[in-house]
C-alpha cells in the first residue's frame, strides 16, 4: 500500500499572461480559463490557478491535460511542486501573514 504523504501528494500552478486585445484573444483567454477551471484548478490570484493532486501519477495526467489546451497566443508557466513544498509558501495580505489556504482532504483506503 502506498500511503500518502507530503512528499508524495502535489500541487500544479499555471501562471499565465494571455493578450485580451481583440475578441479572438478574450475567447481563447477565457476558453483556456474555462478548461482550467473544468479540470479542478482554482484562483490563487489574478492570472495565477492552483490545483492539488493526489500523487505524481495523478499530477502527470492533469500536466499533460494542461499542455494540450495551451492558448495559440501568450506566455504560460507550469511549476508541479510537492504537498511540503506547497505547506512551506509564506502568504501575505499587505504586511499581515494571511492563513495558509485549505487543503483538499485525502480519503486514505486500508
Amino acid at each position: 500500500m502506498i500511503r500518502l504523504n507530503q512528499y508524495r501528494i502535489m500541487w500544479i500552478l499555471v501562471f499565465f499572461d494571455l493578450p485580451t486585445e481583440t475578441r479572438q484573444d478574450r475567447k481563447n483567454y477565457t476558453k483556456f480559463r474555462d478548461a482550467m477551471l473544468d479540470d479542478g484548478f482554482t484562483m490563487f490570484q489574478f492570472s495565477i490557478y492552483v490545483r492539488h493532486c493526489a500523487s505524481r501519477e495523478n499530477m502527470e495526467v492533469h500536466l499533460k491535460r494542461m499542455k494540450s489546451i495551451l492558448p495559440p497566443k501568450g506566455k504560460v508557466g507550469i511549476l508541479t511542486i510537492t504537498d511540503k513544498q506547497f505547506g512551506m509558501m509564506e502568504i501575505f495580505d499587505g504586511k499581515k501573514e494571511a492563513p495558509p489556504q485549505r487543503i483538499p482532504q485525502q480519503l486514505e483506503m486500508f
